[in-house]
C-alpha cells in the first residue's frame, strides 16, 4: 500500500500544471541542500580536532554539553520553515484502506525531510571520527542512535504542534532564556543536559530515553490524527460567529477604499496574515545583530545597510512579496468584477508604505547606538518606500502560489514562490542600497552614502505613476495564468 501512495505522490507531481516550475525549484533546492550538507560535513569532520586543539578537553564531552542548544535551534527552525507533508485524504476515505495505514504513511513521509536528513552530515562524520580516535564502539553506536532518535523526536513535536501559530516563539524564548541565564552566569543548563547526552555514551541504558520518547510521540500522533480522519469531524470546516467591521474611516480613499477594507479584514481575521504581522515586528529587532557589535562579522558598513533595509521593511517583504496571492481564494471572482488593477495595486502599495513609515518611527530606539545608525535606517526606509515597494509589487505578478489563510506556516516565505524572475528582482532590493551607500561613502563620505540611498528612494517616488502603469500591464498579461495557477490543487 505504501508503494501505491508513493506512485500517487509521483503522479501528482508530474501531472501538476506547474510541473516545470516545481522541477526547477527542486533542482535549485537540491543544489542548496548539497552546499549546506557539505558545510555540515566539513564542520563535523574537523570539529573534533578543533575542540581538542583549542580547548584541550574531551571533544565528546564538549559537544554533549551544548547539544541542548543544537536541538532547540533545530526545533525552532523546523517550527518556522519545515513544510509538513500533505495528503489528500478525502478520496482515500471511501476506499478499503485502513486509516492507520494512511496516518503511518503521512508520519513516515514527514521523517524524510531535508530538515532531518541534514543531520546525517553532522552526526555521522563526528561519530566516525570518534571511532577512529579509539572511543568505545558500542558507546559511539548508541550515542549516534540516541542523537538520531532525538532529531526525530523534534520532528514529531513539530508535527503535533504544527497548528499552533506561535510555537516557534515559545521555543525561541526558551532558547533565549537558557542562553541569557548562562551568559550572565545565573544558571548553566548545559551542566544538567550535558550529563545526560554524554551519559548515552557512557551508560548504555540511557539510550532508552530517546527510544521511549520517539515511540510515545509516534503513538500519540497516530492516535491524534486517526481521530480526525472523519468527514464529519476532523475534516469539516470550522464555523465561527461572523463579525462585521465597516472601517468607514477608509472611505476617504475613494475607489481604493474597498480594497483597503478588504486587506485590513484579511489581516485581522486570518492566521497567516496575523503571523505575517508578528514577523514584521520581529524584523524591527533584526538590527540588534548588526548595530550592537554582538557579532564581529556583521560590523561592516555594507552589512549594516543591509540590516537597515530589513528593520523598516519587515511588513513590505513578508506581505508584499505575496501580492496578489493573499487574494488567491477569491481572485477569479474578483477579476470578473468591474475593478481596475491600478486601484487594487495602489491599495497594497499604501499598506506597505504606511507599515514601513510606522516601522521607521518605532526604530527610533536605535538612536541609542548613534545618530548615524538611525540615519541609515531612515534612508533604508525611504528606499523601501520609493523602490522596494514597487519591486515587490512587480515581483508579485510572477508569484502564482495560492495562500492558505487558515495556516500560520511559512510566514517567511514559500519555496513554491521561487522562480528565476523573482530571484532576479530580489537582487536590487538587497544589493542596490548597499552599492549606493558604498559608492557615496567611498568617493565622498558616509553622509553622502546615506544621501545616495535616500535619493534613489525619492527618485522612485517621483516616477511612481510611470512604474504603476508598467506594473499594471504586467499584471494584466499574467492575469489568466495566475487564475489558472490558483485553481491548481496540490
Amino acid at each position: 500500500m505504501f508503494l501505491q501512495f508513493i506512485r500517487l505522490e509521483w503522479k501528482a507531481f508530474v501531472r501538476s500544471q506547474a510541473f516545470g516550475t516545481n522541477l526547477g525549484i527542486k533542482i535549485f533546492l537540491g543544489l542548496v541542500a548539497v552546499i549546506y550538507s557539505l558545510m555540515f560535513l566539513a564542520g563535523s569532520a574537523t570539529g573534533y580536532y578543533i575542540i581538542q586543539k583549542e580547548l584541550h578537553q574531551d571533544p565528546l564531552v564538549v559537544v554533549s554539553k551544548y547539544l541542548i542548544y543544537y536541538f532547540l535551534v533545530d526545533l525552532v527552525i523546523k517550527s518556522l520553515l519545515q513544510k509538513l507533508p500533505v495528503i489528500n485524504i478525502r478520496p482515500l476515505l471511501t476506499l478499503p484502506i485502513k486509516r492507520s495505514t494512511i496516518v503511518n504513511f503521512a508520519l513516515g513521509k514527514s521523517l524524510i525531510s531535508f530538515f532531518n536528513i541534514i543531520h546525517v552530515f553532522s552526526i555521522v562524520p563526528f561519530s566516525v571520527v570518534l571511532l577512529k580516535e579509539g572511543y568505545d564502539p558500542a558507546g559511539v553506536l548508541l550515542w549516534w542512535a540516541g542523537m538520531w532518535l532525538l532529531v526525530y523526536v523534534n520532528n514529531m513535536l513539530n508535527v503535533l504542534m504544527s497548528d499552533n501559530d506561535f510555537v516557534f516563539v515559545i521555543f525561541l524564548g526558551i532558547l533565549g532564556l537558557f542562553g541569557g541565564l548562562q551568559y550572565y552566569s545565573y544558571f548553566d543548563v548545559t551542566l544538567v543536559t550535558g550529563v545526560f547526552f554524554h551519559g548515552i555514551y557512557t551508560t548504555y541504558y540511557l539510550v532508552l530515553v530517546p527510544v521511549v520518547l520517539f515511540a510515545a510521540l509516534w503513538w500519540f500522533a497516530h492516535k491524534f490524527f486517526s481521530k480526525k480522519m472523519y468527514l464529519d469531524t476532523g475534516l469539516k470546516g470550522k464555523h465561527q460567529q461572523a463579525q462585521t467591521q465597516d472601517f468607514a474611516w477608509l472611505n476617504r480613499f475613494g475607489t481604493m477604499s474597498p480594497f483597503l477594507k478588504n486587506d485590513l479584514k484579511l489581516i485581522l481575521r486570518n492566521k497567516r496574515s496575523k503571523t505575517t504581522v508578528v514577523m514584521s515586528v520581529i524584523f524591527i529587532f533584526y538590527g540588534m545583530l548588526f548595530y550592537t557589535g554582538m557579532l564581529e562579522v556583521y560590523e561592516g558598513a555594507g552589512w549594516q545597510v543591509f540590516a537597515s533595509i530589513f528593520v523598516s521593511g519587515g511588513f513590505l517583504f513578508t506581505f508584499g512579496q505575496f501580492v496578489p496571492s493573499w487574494d488567491s481564494a477569491y481572485y477569479p471572482l474578483m477579476m470578473s468584477q468591474n475593478i481596475t488593477y491600478r486601484d487594487y495595486l495602489a491599495s497594497k502599495w499604501w499598506l506597505m508604505v504606511i507599515a514601513t513609515a510606522v516601522s521607521a518611527v518605532i526604530c527610533s530606539f536605535y538612536l541609542y547606538f548613534g545618530w548615524h545608525v538611525y540615519l541609515m535606517i531612515l534612508s533604508g526606509a525611504v528606499f523601501n518606500i520609493g523602490v522596494n515597494s514597487l519591486l515587490v509589487l512587480f515581483g508579485g505578478a510572477f508569484v502564482k502560489t495560492p495562500i492558505d489563510l487558515t495556516s500560520g506556516k511559512q510566514a517567511f516565505g514559500n519555496k513554491q514562490a521561487f522562480n528565476i524572475k523573482t530571484m532576479l528582482l530580489s537582487l536590487p532590493k538587497m544589493l542596490g542600497p548597499i552599492a549606493l551607500y558604498l559608492l557615496g561613502a567611498t568617493f565622498i563620505n558616509e553622509t553622502a552614502g546615506y544621501l545616495f540611498v535616500t535619493a534613489a528612494g525619492l527618485l522612485g517616488l517621483a516616477f511612481r505613476n510611470v512604474a504603476f502603469r508598467a506594473i499594471e500591464r504586467i499584471y494584466k498579461a499574467e492575469k489568466y495564468s495566475t487564475i489558472a495557477a490558483y485553481k491548481q490543487k496540490g
